[in-house]
């Protein structure tokens, strides 16, 4: 296989891995630039498997970039959200929502609890369903190890298998709805849509006013939301889109992106029970308007 060829097959791959990573968009594409400049200069006449060795030599600098990525964050203002991987609602939604099945925005946030190792190894077995031979060799590690990683993972997410946070269609409407009822200031529809447990986070990185702390409850968020849209919050229009693999909201003013709105859905109330509100124009540079 040529370079170029190796390049448009497995760059879409590498990317994927690095983002679900670092949750940054720009520097996973740094990062996947820098490792095919890299392997142009190897010697590969023993590299009996291409993908195998590119597969390992982003997750292994992604390891390293991601140590040196929480070192920064724990200086930041407030609480850190990964960088929306953003599509047009108006693109097929079950195409869309299969494409991204495993990207939802809701999980890359919780994997921030994750350490470095049990992200990679999460990430190699759930998402890109990588046997444990697979994953020991990619990291030079045992595979008695890497399936004591993945079940500690699990444990801190609180997740058991094939019940990842939803990405489900079903959310759209909801979606909408919860758009509509912040626009109308109809709080008490509001209030029919969110779960009781239901947690607003926000991301303003210092740069803009935002939350600090996590709103925790119903009633708090709806406190919260009444105080925001006075303030205009909801911009001056939005936009539907799919943002990784789920329902959510490009809030605009000026005709550019102000903040991107993520759900979670809780699939067995039908409710919205996470929302997550990303302000910090850094993150925002990549959203287009669709």
């Amino acid at each position: 296989m040529s370079f170029e060829s190796m390049y448009t097959t497995y760059r879409p791959l590498l990317h994927s891995i690095a983002y679900r990573m670092l949750g940054s968009l720009s520097e996973a594409e740094d990062l996947v630039q820098d490792v095919f400049a890299d392997y142009s200069g190897l010697d590969t006449s023993n590299i009996s498997n291409e993908k195998a060795y590119l597969v390992r030599m982003v997750t292994n600098r992604s390891l390293t970039a991601l140590q040196s990525a929480r070192k920064r964050r724990e200086v930041y203002v407030g609480h850190w959200l990964p960088e929306p991987d953003i599509a047009s609602a108006e693109q097929d939604p079950a195409q869309l929502y299969a494409a991204h099945e495993e990207l939802s925005y809701g999980l890359l946030v919780m994997m921030e609890k994750l350490s470095a190792a049990e992200r990679a190894v999460f990430i190699l077995r759930e998402s890109l369903q990588y046997d444990y031979t697979e994953i020991a060799e990619c990291l030079q590690l045992k595979e008695a190890n890497c399936r004591k990683i993945f079940s500690r993972a699990k444990g801190k997410l609180q997740l058991e298998r094939n019940k990842l946070p939803a990405n489900s269609v079903k959310a759209a409407p909801l979606v909408a709805a919860f758009m509509e009822a912040a626009a109308s200031g109809d709080f008490d529809k509001l209030i029919a849509l969110l779960t009781e447990e239901a947690i607003l986070v926000a991301d303003g990185g210092g740069k803009v006013h935002a939350a600090i702390f996590a709103i925790t409850s119903r009633a708090r968020v709806i406190a919260f939301l009444q105080g925001v849209i006075r303030r205009s919050f909801l911009g001056d229009g939005h936009q539907f889109a799919v943002i990784n693999g789920q329902a959510g909201l490009i809030i605009m003013s000026d005709n550019k992106p102000k903040s991107v709105i993520s759900f979670q859905l809780n699939e067995h109330e039908q409710k919205l029970e996470r929302i997550f509100v990303l302000l910090n124009p850094d993150k925002l540079v990549h959203v287009g308007l669709l």
